[in-house]
């Protein structure tokens, strides 16, 4: 169903809302998640300056939108699923309204508590979109993009596969505007402000000692949460791994009812 401009799969049950990685449109972002969760109401919504939205938006203006978002749908608190910069704004949105959260799914989320890996992804993004938005790059970018993503695509469900090429003819410059902000937001977030909550970070397959890695680890403690990672997982782990993802949103869920 639609309400208020928003797709909702479900009619009833637990609400669930999903927030795509990057500046991606969130409808067929996580292949078969709302399918898999058929008895909760899944919520599909593209925030301003995101996916097919038409309005601008900030990164710092993300979790307030939200919670308007849920409160006009009248859904609140609901389970909150994020990945990569979804999951960022997922944090920002329990610890800025925790009263409209009732758990979290975190996939790789991109680190929002540790300052220098945020200062280093936006500086990237930044050189990234400027090199981007210059015609010879751009065509060189767009053009090499297709053969990445095909080799990645390899062995992946075709429903993720098929969402890996998509997500794959991403915008550089969007991107940066996306991440604009994040390392002021990254300075400003003390883990002991996040609340409990039924939850679970999952993080790629990366080394222990990995700052990523041990970012995640912080975020699950705050959260009360397992840190959970599966062998061979990549930051697309919703794609590489999409039956243990809906799985781990399934308990949490459990948890929440």
């Amino acid at each position: 169903m639609t309400q208020d401009g928003v797709h909702v799969h479900g009619s009833s049950g637990p609400p669930v809302l999903l927030l795509p990685g990057g500046a991606e449109a969130c409808e067929g972002f996580f292949p078969g998640l709302a399918e898999g969760l058929a008895d909760c109401r899944v919520i599909v919504h593209d925030r301003p300056g995101t996916g097919a939205a038409t309005d601008g938006g900030s990164l710092a203006d993300a979790a307030a939108h939200l919670n308007a978002l849920i409160d006009r749908l009248g859904f609140g608190p609901v389970v909150v699923v994020g990945q990569s910069l979804g999951g960022a704004v997922a944090v920002l949105l329990a610890r800025d309204h925790p009263e409209n959260v009732a758990g979290l799914v975190l996939l790789d989320p991109t680190p929002i508590n540790d300052p220098r890996t945020c200062a280093t992804l936006e500086r990237v993004a930044r050189a990234t979109g400027k090199i981007a938005s210059l015609p010879g790059p751009r065509h060189l970018i767009a053009a090499a993009m297709p053969a990445l993503t095909a080799r990645t695509a390899r062995g992946l469900r075709p429903d993720c596969a098929e969402a890996l090429r998509r997500n794959g003819r991403l915008d550089f410059t969007v991107l940066a505007r996306a991440v604009d902000g994040i390392t002021e937001l990254s300075r400003g977030l003390r883990e002991a402000d996040l609340p409990q909550r039924p939850s679970a970070v999952v993080t790629a397959d990366r080394k222990p000692t990995a700052p990523i890695r041990r970012a995640h680890a912080r975020l699950a403690t705050a959260f009360g949460a397992p840190l959970l990672c599966w062998p061979g997982a990549t930051h697309n782990v919703h794609l590489d791994h999409p039956d243990e993802t809906l799985t781990t949103v399934r308990e949490v869920v459990a948890q929440v009812r």
